[in-house]
């Protein structure tokens, strides 16, 4: 019960949080998109039942990344794709498409496009919320930090979805601190990855170095791709 109380596991809850909420707009599209067909009487149990779904499904998929990055040389890897996913989320693509979504006028069918298009958009979410728990400091604790940082998240997505993307428009430093938490994130995860702790120091103080390390790199990364791309529109 101590654990639940240290500075470490709110800091990987509101890892979790700020996780779900930037990389789960997307989801709250696909939810909507899913349950307009439905009458009116059944759109909220459709967003409810579809968004329990979700929620389950993903519990399943992070338990088993948890477990995967038990092994040499995967945190390393999950660590590059977090980089490239905070420079994803810095560098958005203007083309995004969601017309494929195929609404139902049928309950079921419409919780089980929910449940599906969440499981294949949900990659970038589990592994960045996978390494964001491993942050909390105790292996025993990561499955219920999961849990609770993803019932406090999803509601917010799916309620308040609106009210946060006019936030991340009107101070756009919160895309940027997004960015750079998977970053953090990234870093930290190499320092901790099976294959590579016997040549990497594993104090505090290099953890927050290769943490800051990271987050730089994806905010240069970032920098660097928004510059360049008006002249390679332009050249087009």
């Amino acid at each position: 019960m101590e654990e639940f109380l240290t500075a470490h596991f709110w800091f990987a809850v509101g890892q979790i949080i700020m996780i779900d909420i930037l990389l789960g707009g997307d989801n709250a599209v696909v939810i909507a998109l899913a349950c307009r067909q439905l009458p009116d009487h059944q759109r909220t149990k459709g967003i409810m039942w579809g968004t329990a779904g979700a929620i389950v499904l993903r519990v399943i998929l992070i338990f088993f990344a948890l477990t995967l990055l038990a092994i040499p040389f995967l945190k390393f890897v999950g660590a590059l794709l977090l980089i490239w996913i905070g420079v994803k989320l810095l560098t958005p693509d203007e083309d995004d498409d969601h017309s494929n979504i195929q609404g139902s006028d049928k309950l079921w069918g419409a919780v089980k496009t929910v449940i599906i298009a969440d499981l294949v958009m949900s990659v970038d979410n589990v592994i960045a919320i996978a390494g964001a728990a491993q942050t909390s400091g105790n292996a025993d604790h990561q499955m219920p930090l999961v849990i609770f940082g993803l019932l406090v998240s999803i509601p917010i997505i799916v309620w308040g979805s609106q009210l946060v993307l006019k936030l991340m428009d009107r101070f756009p430093m919160i895309i940027t601190a997004g960015g750079m938490l998977l970053g953090w994130i990234a870093g930290t995860m190499m320092q901790t990855d099976p294959g590579l702790v016997a040549y990497l120091p594993q104090d505090k103080v290099w953890g927050y170095a290769m943490g800051l390390a990271g987050a730089l790199l994806v905010l240069a990364l970032g920098k660097i791709i928004l510059a360049r791309r008006p002249a390679s529109q332009e050249a087009a």
